[in-house]
């Protein structure tokens, strides 16, 4: 197969990052007036501002046609037929589907679209059980709390959504999120809950990862250790799992066990059962509206020609950073106090699916893929990490996000926080010469030698690339095109790298040498290890007893 470096849009692009790619935004927008409108665009109600990226015409022609070369529409295509595109697992990808309306998915020519709609069926009417108090505790009381529990997949995106959805909770419901297997994490929030009023879910689709079932385990300790019964558990706890005899065992009714499918990847799976937490605390009609925004994004992605198609776009602009220009990370920053968990969100989404340095046929990769990813609500970010964004030697591309209208129009704080989202876009764009800032020093009352000595620490560079999003205001439906617009950016990125996007073989090797090293914790005889983790493990066992 042609490697990815081979062909000759790869070798165009190549050659532009030494010429349009070192050239100066500041030059750019000071040669053309219409370069906002051009490099901008609208869909499912997230406006996109990529202007202040270094692209040019040529650039965006290079990437387009690079993207047209590495089969991209083919794949996307290929990925909402539910073909096997995760061709390690022999899956298909189809987290689209979950999103339901009106639209047809099949997985090997069988239509799921049933399956689907029966499992949102079956939680909107759970839901509306728990809600209006018709599903009660075992004492007859209503259960007013969530606690799920979960990692992964299963844990960040309900975290992110319902901490988002802030202002459409349900009054008087609360949810909980247990996921690190450290029992600090569990037994902190047992601390403030009441064994009466509390709801568990569970969430594992095979019901045997280690660190859920051994949190999920603790937890039906804690209740019974309460004076609840063993037939008590079915009245608080539920599944979300494909295990129904595992869910039986632990004395869940199968018919609160909520499913979901192998086409699922559990980092793209909180539209669907994984999101029961979530409609439980933000009510079903919302949660439907997360989910029709999400459609909104899929159709434009699927229907938008390529220089309107925003996830196709910021994907191409991504890669051109990543593997083009040597840019190794990337921040996502939300203005918005509501969106502050969506860079953790994403850190799974995108380095879990793009962290990968083997082509899809087994080569190793001759270029770089995902970046790596972090961030931090503004302007709290501002006060930690942005110095090294606007003065280090590493060039960071960043995406700011904010809503024009805030939940809490408190005073005048939502306009400093707007007026700080779009200052420092433009700070990282423009950037600040010597000269520029040796002369606003001399105006300040500087001499010439106090000028001419701190001018070099109060320039910028400038020229650092920043992709700015705006929502009216951050509701269900804005926040299901907001993460959908990530998803397909993340596909897009993957296809160009040549890499499968979905799967997780990295993370499997720490897991299983865990569990051989469990025992020899417990009272086990020593295995054999490199002598580094032989004399921690002695060094534990000896400061244990």
């Amino acid at each position: 197969m042609t490697s990815r470096t081979d062909l000759s849009e790869w070798q165009t692009l190549q050659t532009l990052a030494g010429t349009d790619g070192q050239r100066h935004m500041r030059d750019l927008f000071g040669r053309d007036e219409g370069r906002f409108e051009r490099y901008s665009g609208e869909a499912a109600s997230v406006f996109v501002d990529y202007s202040k990226t270094r692209i040019t015409d040529d650039v965006l022609d290079a990437l387009l046609a690079l993207s047209k070369a590495c089969g991209v529409t083919e794949r996307r295509d290929a990925m909402f037929a539910g073909e096997p595109i995760n061709e390690t697992e022999g899956r298909a990808v189809l987290h689209a589907a979950l999103r339901g309306g009106d639209r047809k998915f099949a997985v090997g020519g069988e239509d799921v679209t049933g399956e689907v709609k029966a499992v949102l069926s079956q939680m909107e009417a759970f839901c509306a059980k728990v809600h209006t108090d018709e599903h009660l505790g075992y004492t007859g009381k209503p259960l007013k709390t969530v606690v799920n529990i979960g990692i992964g997949g299963s844990d960040l995106g309900p975290v992110m959504v319902t901490e988002a959805l802030k202002p459409y909770a349900i009054p008087g419901r609360s949810v909980h999120f247990v996921s690190n297997v450290d029992g600090t994490h569990l037994a902190e929030t047992l601390k403030v809950m009441d064994p009466e009023t509390t709801l568990f879910v569970i969430a594992s689709k095979t019901f045997t990862t280690q660190e859920t079932m051994t949190n999920a385990q603790s937890a039906r300790d804690w209740f019974l250790s309460k004076g609840a019964g063993e037939a008590d558990v079915a009245k608080h706890f539920v599944a979300l799992s494909t295990n129904e005899d595992a869910v039986k065992g632990f004395g869940i009714e199968p018919s609160n066990m909520f499913r979901f499918w192998d086409w699922v990847g559990g980092r793209y799976s909180l539209w669907s059962a994984i999101g029961l937490p979530i409609a439980l605390q933000i009510g079903w009609k919302n949660f439907r509206a997360l989910l029709d925004g999400a459609a909104a994004m899929d159709d434009h992605f699927r229907g938008a020609p390529d220089r309107e198609n925003l996830p196709l776009l910021l994907g191409l602009i991504g890669v051109w950073h990543r593997s083009f220009l040597g840019m190794h990370a990337h921040a996502v920053l939300p203005y918005d106090q509501y969106l502050h968990r969506l860079p953790a969100y994403l850190q799974q989404a995108d380095m879990e699916s793009n962290g990968k340095s083997v082509t899809l046929s087994g080569e190793k990769v001759a270029y770089d893929t995902g970046p790596i990813l972090f961030g931090e609500a503004g302007t709290n970010g501002q006060h930690a990490f942005y110095q090294l964004i606007h003065q280090g030697t590493d060039v960071i591309p960043c995406d700011f996000i904010a809503p024009a209208h805030s939940h809490n129009e408190l005073g005048d704080h939502h306009p400093k926080l707007l007026a700080n989202f779009l200052a420092q876009p433009e700070a990282l764009m423009q950037g600040r010469t010597a000269e520029e800032a040796k002369a606003e020093l001399i105006a300040g009352g500087a001499s010439e030698e106090e000028a001419e000595r701190l001018a070099p620490h109060k320039a910028f560079p400038g020229n650092r690339p920043t992709v700015s999003m705006l929502v009216e205001k951050v509701t269900p439906m804005t926040l299901g095109a907001l993460i959908a617009l990530y998803e397909h950016v993340i596909f897009v990125q993957g296809a160009v790298w040549d890499v499968n996007s979905y799967d997780q073989w990295g993370v499997e090797l720490g897991k299983v040498l865990a569990k051989a090293i469990l025992p020899e914790l417990q009272g086990g005889e020593a295995g054999t290890h490199d002598a580094s983790t032989a004399g921690l493990i002695a060094r534990i066992n000896g400061l244990r007893g």
